[in-house]
C-alpha cells in the first residue's frame, strides 16, 4: 500500500488539470510515455534492491556503483525533495481545513496536521505501515470509484450530469496545441510520479525484501495504467480540454470530471480526498527522508546522530525530527504570511525526479556489469540489458536538454542544477578530506547491516 500511495498525490487530482489544459486529449501519450519511462526506472532500481536491500536504495546503490560523491549527491538531493514537499502538503492541508472551519487560522491547521504525523513516524513500522494503509485506501478507494462512474458515463450508462460518451475525445481534436505541447507535458508529468521508488526503502524493513520487492515492482505496470492513464483517459473524454475549472488551483481536474457528471458537492468530495492524499504524501516523505536521513549517517555522509533510534519502536527519531525542518517553516511563513518566499525553494525541486532515475540507469548499468564479473546469480534483471537502461540515459539527458532549450521548465533546471552542483562539491570534499569514511568504509564492507538491524527491531 505504500507503493500504490507513494504514486498517488495531488498532483493527479488537481494538478493534472494543467497538463489536460496545455496538451488536450493528447496529454494521454504524455502520461504514458512517462509511465513507461517509470516502469523501466523501477525495473532496474528493483534489481539492485533485490539483489542488495538497504534503506538507502539508489542513493546506496549510487555510492557503490559510481562513487562517494554520487551517493551523497543523490541521497542528499533525494532528501531535500521530500523534506521541502512535507511543508507544502502542511500548507495544502491547514488551507483545506481552514476552508470548512475557519475560527482556526490555517497555519494552526497545518501545525497540528504536522505534529500529528511526527508521533506517527515515532511509532514501530508496523504500527506506521497501519497508518498508511488507511490513507492509501482511501485514495484507491475514490480513484475506483471515479473509473466506474466514469465508464459508466462513457459508456452512456450513467444517469445524471452533462457528460456523456468519449465525444470529448475528439471534440475539438487530438492534440489541438500540437506535439509540441505533449513534449511539454511529459515534462511535467514527470514530477507526479515521483514516489514510486519509495517500495525499495520499505521493503528494506519487510520480513522478506527480496520477495516484497519483486511483487511490488511487477505490480508498477498495472498501477501506472489504472490509476494515472485510465483516470486521465476517463476526464479528457469527459471533459473539454479548455474548460477553465481544470486550471484553477482550487478546482482541478477531478473536480471538473465530477461536476459534468452532476455529482454534488463534488469539491468538498475532492478536498475530503486530497486531504487524505496530502496527509498520506506528508507521512510517506517523512518515512522516506528519514530513512534516507539513516542511510547517509551510516556511510558517514550525515552526522551519526541520525542513526539514533528509538530503543522499542526502532524509528530513527532523531532523522524524523530534522526532515520536519521545512515543514515547521512552511507553518511559520503561513503564520507571517511569506508562503511566496516557499514557492522560490520548490523551484529548485522540479527536475530531482529526472536526476533521480538517471542515478538510477547510471548505478544498474556499472553494478550489473559488476556483479556478473563476480558470479552473482540474479534473481531480478532488467529487460534487454543494456540496451534498454542506455536508451532510458539518453532519454532522460534528452529531457532535461529539452527542458533548458524549450523554456517552460528552464528555471526548474537551473534551480535544481544549481543546488545538485552545491551538494557535488560537498560530497567531493568529504571524500577528498576524509570526512566521516572510517563509517563509510564500514557501510561498504557491511552493506546489509542497517537493513538487518531495521528489519529486527519490525
Amino acid at each position: 500500500m505504500m507503493s500504490i500511495a507513494g504514486v498517488i498525490g495531488a498532483a493527479l487530482f488537481v494538478g493534472s488539470g494543467k497538463q489536460i489544459a496545455l496538451a488536450g486529449p493528447a496529454v494521454i501519450l504524455a502520461y504514458i510515455g512517462g509511465g513507461l519511462l517509470v516502469i523501466l526506472v523501477m525495473r532496474m532500481l528493483g534489481e539492485m534492491a533485490v539483489a542488495q536491500p538497504d534503506t538507502g536504495s539508489f542513493s546506496t546503490y549510487a555510492d557503490r556503483a559510481i562513487g562517494r560523491w554520487a551517493g551523497f549527491t543523490i541521497g542528499w538531493l533525494y532528501w531535500y525533495f521530500w523534506a521541502l514537499l512535507m511543508g507544502w502538503e502542511a500548507y495544502v492541508a491547514g488551507q483545506i481545513l481552514h476552508s470548512w472551519f475557519p475560527f482556526v487560522p490555517d497555519w494552526g491547521y497545518a501545525l497540528i496536521v504536522t505534529v500529528s504525523l511526527i508521533a506517527v513516524n515515532f511509532m514501530n513500522v508496523r504500527n506506521y505501515g497501519e497508518f498508511e494503509f488507511w490513507f492509501a485506501l482511501v485514495k484507491v478507494g475514490a480513484i475506483v470509484v471515479f473509473l466506474v462512474v466514469g465508464s459508466l458515463a462513457i459508456m452512456h450508462l450513467w444517469p445524471w450530469g452533462q457528460a456523456r460518451g468519449a465525444s470529448q475525445l475528439t471534440a475539438q481534436g487530438f492534440m489541438p496545441n500540437g506535439i509540441k505541447s505533449v513534449v511539454v507535458a511529459l515534462l511535467g508529468v514527470m514530477f507526479a510520479f515521483i514516489g514510486a521508488e519509495i517500495v525499495t526503502v520499505a521493503a528494506a524493513e519487510s520480513a522478506n525484501p527480496a520477495k516484497e520487492i519483486i511483487k511490488t515492482i511487477k505490480s508498477v505496470v498495472w498501477r501506472i495504467c489504472l490509476f494515472y492513464v485510465g483516470s486521465i483517459f476517463i476526464v479528457v473524454c469527459l471533459v473539454p480540454y479548455n474548460d477553465p475549472m481544470l486550471v484553477q488551483p482550487t478546482h482541478g481536474s477531478y473536480n471538473a470530471a465530477l461536476s459534468m457528471l452532476g455529482i454534488p458537492y463534488a469539491q468538498a468530495i475532492v478536498n475530503f480526498v486530497v486531504l487524505t492524499s496530502v496527509c498520506s504524501c506528508f507521512n510517506s516523505a517523512l518515512y522516506t527522508a528519514s530513512r534516507m536521513l539513516y542511510s547517509l549517517s551510516r556511510r558517514g555522509d550525515a552526522h551519526r546522530i541520525m542513526q539514533t533510534t528509538g530503543r522499542r519502536t526502532g524509528a530513527p527519531y532523531v532523522g524524523v525530527l530534522v526532515s520536519s525542518v521545512f515543514a515547521f517553516a512552511a507553518i511559520w511563513m503561513m503564520a507571517t504570511s511569506t508562503m511566496d518566499l516557499y514557492d522560490v525553494l520548490m523551484q529548485a525541486t522540479g527536475t530531482i525526479a529526472l536526476f533521480v532515475y538517471l542515478a538510477i540507469a547510471c548505478s544498474q548499468l556499472r553494478m550489473r556489469y559488476r556483479l556478473q564479473a563476480e558470479g552473482v546469480e540474479l534473481k531480478f534483471k532488467m529487460w534487454l540489458f543494456p540496451w534498454l537502461t542506455y536508451a532510458v540515459i539518453v532519454c532522460i539527458i534528452a529531457a532535461l536538454a529539452t527542458m533548458i532549450v524549450e523554456g517552460t521548465y528552464r528555471t526548474e533546471v537551473t534551480y535544481t542544477s544549481a543546488l545538485a552542483g552545491v551538494i557535488v562539491a560537498m560530497g567531493i570534499a568529504a571524500q577528498r578530506l576524509g570526512i566521516g569514511q572510517r563509517a563509510h568504509h564500514e557501510s561498504t564492507m557491511a552493506p546489509q547491516a542497517g537493513a538487518t538491524l531495521e528489519r529486527s527491531q519490525a
